[in-house]
């Protein structure tokens, strides 16, 4: 298996990085209903023209995607079918790479993606009730140690 990490091509892969974001938070996300994803799901797309997009592909197909905004890192997901394969990892060290003071926001109720960014080199540096789009989805504001 190789990883190899890219650019977004442009909107034209928007429809595949959405379905990555489907497969990974339906993985990850339990505390969601189908409803919540389904509002999410309608947003996403309208993210990421405001984010540097870097596509992490595994043999020639899209396996994982990563969006960094003003150095913060906006979103990090991988297929379902490609988990534990080091993708987020290869993501996480781009972004570190390019943003030394890299930071990002991950609910609380992810315990996984948590441990993750814990394991990366983060440190949990503030909390919010709610998540940026004012639902009562709790998030840890986590910073590079």
């Amino acid at each position: 298996m190789t990883i190899s990490l890219r650019p977004v091509s442009g909107p034209a892969e928007y429809p595949e990085l959405l379905a990555i974001w489907r497969s990974a938070v339906e993985a990850t996300h339990d505390f969601l209903t189908p409803a919540d994803v389904e509002f999410f799901a309608e947003r996403v797309p309208g993210y990421f023209p405001g984010a540097e997009i870097t596509v992490a592909t595994v043999d020639g197909a899209a396996a994982g995607f990563s969006g960094v905004s003003d150095a913060s890192l906006e979103m990090l997901f991988v297929h379902a079918g490609h988990r534990g394969a080091g993708i987020g990892s290869a993501l996480v060290r781009k972004a570190f790479a390019e943003f030394p003071a890299l930071t990002v926001d991950v609910n609380e109720q992810n315990p996984q993606a948590v441990g993750f960014y814990l394991h990366h080199g983060f440190v949990i540096a503030g909390r919010s009730e709610m998540d940026s789009e004012g639902r009562p989805f709790p998030l840890l504001h986590l910073r590079r140690a």
